[in-house]
């Protein structure tokens, strides 16, 4: 049966001597969430967990597409497309994504470009309609001196390679490499960095009666395995980033779940990426129905996550997240931060 490590984090200024850094980041811990599937989950002290599972939860993220993640890291959302949950429409004209590219790149670490919706219910896009979203708007910030690192969001290989080569630096596969089979050696090739997300099935199925036997452990071996896979492929664990795929066949426990211990997934050894930014979970919870109204929940799931050693969070909201980063760090630190993002 497989042992898992949850490290219990903890962001305070004052450590103790016994203190392991979580990631090499911002926060530590002392002890661990020992979980089983046979098992009720146990506390034990960090120095009875295995050097192996240690190593994984406290070694420094190798630095990807210029991002280090010595300090959390935004990463903003610009939807190129007619239909997504929250934004659609907004930035499909390309001069409008270029003007919000440009806004956004003052404010966070990297611009995640999708040209394909994935919300709840969604059809597939052909390839070359998602091509001509994304690449002129990718070339358009290049050619306009925006040197921020750019992600394509997509699941199709052709997409991605249209992006890499108008000047994109990662990719970011909702399908964690389980859509196009193409994906895998494109980026071996290449070398770009990869986003492994999770979810079930497709965007057209996904919230159809989703099911697991443990959702934290099951989300976990799944990312766990498709880096494993990754790797088989050519892509180094250092290059890749996990995300749990919050809201992509989830009900609202499951999210909360998976919010409530999303340190685990420091185990596998690579950055993690949280997108749960206005998300309808957030609207329940919240009791704010207009996604566009649902800031304030966004922000404080993005402030927990950061209390975990979340690397990287995907938002809409992006001078008001790195507003909310800096306080976030002024008070925990007790210090003025000198340099953001």
């Amino acid at each position: 049966m497989t042992d898992y490590f949850r490290p219990i984090p903890c962001a305070d200024p004052a450590q103790p001597g016994d203190a392991r850094p979580l990631a090499g980041g911002w926060c530590w811990f002392r002890n661990v969430e020992w979980l089983r599937r046979d098992a009720a989950p146990r506390v034990i002290p960090a120095s009875d967990v295995p050097e192996p599972a240690v190593a994984r939860l406290t070694g420094t993220r190798a630095p990807l597409a210029d991002l280090s993640f010595v300090q959390p890291t935004i990463m903003g959302i610009l939807n190129v497309t007619p239909d997504s949950f929250s934004d659609g429409g907004l930035h499909a004209d390309r001069n409008v994504a270029l003007l919000r590219a440009t806004q956004m790149s003052r404010e966070v670490g990297i611009i995640d470009i999708g040209g394909e919706s994935t919300r709840p219910g969604a059809q597939v896009v052909p390839v070359a309609e998602e091509i001509a979203r994304t690449g002129p708007v990718i070339s358009d910030m290049r050619a306009t001196g925006i040197a921020t690192p750019i992600s394509i969001d997509t699941r199709k290989a052709a997409v991605a390679r249209a992006a890499l080569g108008a000047g994109a630096d990662m990719v970011n596969d909702v399908s964690g490499l389980g859509y196009d089979p193409e994906m895998a050696p494109l980026l071996a090739e290449t070398g770009a960095p990869l986003c492994l997300m999770h979810a079930l099935e497709t965007p057209a199925t996904m919230q159809d009666d989703p099911r697991y036997e443990d959702v934290l452990l099951d989300v976990y071996d799944y990312l766990d395995a498709r880096v494993s896979q990754a790797e088989a492929a050519g892509i180094p664990r250092r290059r890749i980033v996990v995300d749990p795929g919050i809201g992509f066949g989830k009900t609202l426990a499951h999210n909360l779940a998976l919010l409530a211990r999303i340190s685990l997934f420091h185990g596998i050894g690579c950055a993690v990426l949280l997108g749960a930014s206005r998300k309808r979970f957030i609207g329940t919870v919240g009791q704010c129905e207009p996604a566009g109204e649902r800031l304030p929940g966004s922000l404080a799931v993005a402030l927990a996550a950061i209390g975990q050693g979340v690397q990287i969070l995907r938002v809409h909201d992006t001078a008001e997240t790195l507003q909310a980063l800096r306080l976030w760090r002024a008070a925990t630190t007790g210090t003025h931060p000198e340099e953001d993002q």
